[in-house]
């Protein structure tokens, strides 16, 4: 009697099962076209491109994390933004906090100087990073989103969980607030 030759079968990975993408290609696709933007965005929102970079790492990893519990992955962007929104929110948190403790152990508060360059477009973009640091926390938000990353209200809604009319208002009133801080810092400038 011959011995009987028995096949191999390899197991079927997520990126061959039909319609299914895995989340290594997806990840990679979306980090290719979006990081730059996600980074931007939470330089506009924390100030500093080192933790804005870590900010938008941290999304796409707990992206990786939970992408076969998401739903929809095709909403994996918008779950990338509201992510790097929250992270920046954390981070300025305890930025926060930090400032506050240093301030009661110094008996006053540390006042950050921003190097300004003496051409007029790096001194206006100081200016209206300055401006927008003085916003509460959703017009900063809100602003970032809709003239920065061009996002419509919906999607300015969505990313951040909020009613589209709570955009339109935000949006308003932090306009509204940067053209009165910056109407006589833009004229000095002219």
């Amino acid at each position: 009697m011959r011995p009987v030759r028995t096949r191999r079968v390899r197991p079927v990975m997520a990126t061959e099962q039909p319609g299914r993408v895995s989340a290594e290609v997806a990840l990679e696709e979306l980090y290719a076209a979006h990081w730059r933007s996600l980074v931007r965005l939470s330089v506009l929102l924390v100030r500093d491109q080192g933790t804005a970079e870590e900010v938008v790492q941290d999304a796409y990893v707990a992206l990786y994390r939970r992408w076969d519990r998401l739903r929809d992955h095709g909403q994996a962007l918008a779950y990338l933004r509201q992510s790097v929104v929250n992270g920046s929110r954390s981070v300025l948190r305890r930025r926060g906090t930090a400032q506050r403790w240093l301030a009661r152990e110094a008996g006053s508060v540390p006042r950050l100087e921003v190097a300004t360059d003496p051409a007029d477009a790096n001194a206006r973009r100081s200016a209206v990073l300055d401006a927008m640091a003085g916003l509460p926390e959703r017009q900063r938000e809100v602003l970032a989103l809709r003239y920065y990353l061009d996002l419509s209200e919906a999607e300015i809604a969505e990313a951040l969980g909020i009613a589209a009319g709570t955009v339109k208002s935000h949006a308003s009133r932090g306009a509204e607030a940067l053209r009165a801080a910056l109407g006589p810092q833009l004229e000095e400038l002219s």
